[in-house]
């Protein structure tokens, strides 16, 4: 007799669904129910330890006066890894709950998740003190929203160009199996690109693109562990970009992030 083996045994929690929301195809047309995930329990290979060999640095990048930078050494490769295995475990899918794309624009597969503060806090404590203190008059809140939007790009993925919208922050419920939205006041400004693997992972393309409002651009290579920064909503302060074709055999993995602001 064969025993089977657990998701626990290996390491990791069951999963379920804890939202469903209309979700949006690559190329057109709406799945009603795409579901929210989270693990029913905190997976210890998401819980982040202290790392005193990751030393955060934030680099501005110069947009032509729109606000976007890089923060590195946010994660340890390992750290990484766990997200990335984490959210294969939960399965990419062509729907995206509640994004609201054009036919052809998000040419990538996807995951939404409800991360543990046990992952959620420990980032926020890296970043934290790199991050702006306010903006347009609105406080750092000095808590992620602990919804992740996952993107893998396989080869020939993309994601065209486009502009990111604010969210409300959300977090899962203390019985663990719903998805609470945040109180009015809190925003997203800051869009969090953490990337999972990149070009010395073996990914072939996959930069993102930040474009000037005089037409110029600049290319951001991703790098395991690190992160991107940029101004989103739809201000004229927000930053147009796309995430650039993906070819080869090895997917990337991004992480889209939160940063919310309280009211001003």
């Amino acid at each position: 007799m064969v025993n089977a083996v657990t998701p626990e045994a290996l390491g990791w929690p069951e999963h379920q669904a804890v939202a469903y929301l209309p979700g949006s195809l690559p190329m057109g047309g709406v799945v009603p129910m795409t579901p929210v995930f989270a693990f029913t329990q905190q997976a210890p290979a998401l819980r982040l330890q202290a790392q005193p060999s990751l030393k955060p640095v934030r680099r501005d990048i110069e947009l032509g006066g729109l606000l976007a930078f890089v923060i590195d050494d946010v994660l340890s490769p390992d750290e990484a890894d766990a997200m990335v295995q984490a959210t294969e475990r939960l399965g990419y899918r062509e729907a995206a709950p509640g994004i609201v794309t054009p036919p052809g624009m998000r040419m990538n597969k996807s995951v939404h998740w409800l991360a543990d503060t046990g992952l959620m806090e420990p980032l926020a404590s890296r970043i934290g003190p790199l991050l702006p203190r306010e903006i347009d008059g609105r406080p750092l809140f000095g808590h992620l929203s602990q919804r992740i939007n996952m993107y893998r790009y396989d080869a020939m993925d993309v994601f065209n160009r486009h502009t990111d919208g604010d969210w409300p922050g959300y977090s899962l419920s203390p019985q663990r199996d719903q998805m609470l939205e945040w109180p009015d006041g809190l925003r997203s400004c800051l869009t969090m690109l953490l990337y999972l693997n990149g070009p010395r992972d073996g990914v072939q393309g996959g930069d993102t693109r930040l474009f000037r409002p005089d037409g110029g651009y600049v290319d951001v290579s991703p790098v395991k562990g690190s992160a991107l920064f940029f101004r989103h909503g739809f201000g004229p302060g927000s930053v147009l970009h796309e995430g650039r074709q993906v070819a080869g055999a090895v997917s990337k993995y991004v992480a889209r992030i939160n940063v919310m602001y309280g009211q001003g």
